[in-house]
């Protein structure tokens, strides 16, 4: 993966499957949740990015299955995925702290130039 910053979408998508497979639906509850209801992905999307990060080897099927008489895929998170996601996390994480401290800390109310 290059240095770019991550879309936010793949960072969404990549983070709910961080801790266990799931399948598209769960994805969509997981993405929706760890935004804080924020961020809605529609199917067609959320589908779209699933074959984009199967493409790039940052996911992989974990499982299939047939439920009701239809396909149901489970992906999981592949290790190039868990390292992107990781280099990802690192870099907010740096410029989380960077912003923070250019306020004067967490409780500023406002700055001056």
């Amino acid at each position: 993966m290059s240095e770019r910053a991550m879309q936010e979408p793949t960072l969404l998508v990549l983070t709910a499957l961080a801790d266990r497979p799931r399948h598209g639906y769960a994805i969509l509850r997981e993405v929706s949740a760890i935004s804080d209801g924020r961020v809605r992905l529609r199917t067609g999307t959320l589908y779209s990015a699933l074959e984009r990060l199967l493409a790039q080897g940052l996911i992989a099927i974990d499982r299939e299955e047939i439920v009701e008489g239809r396909l149901r895929r489970t992906y999981g998170l592949a290790e190039p995925g868990r390292e992107a996601l990781a280099a990802e996390a690192a870099r907010l994480t740096a410029t989380a702290g960077e912003a923070i401290r250019r306020l004067g800390g967490l409780g500023a109310k406002g700055a001056t130039a």
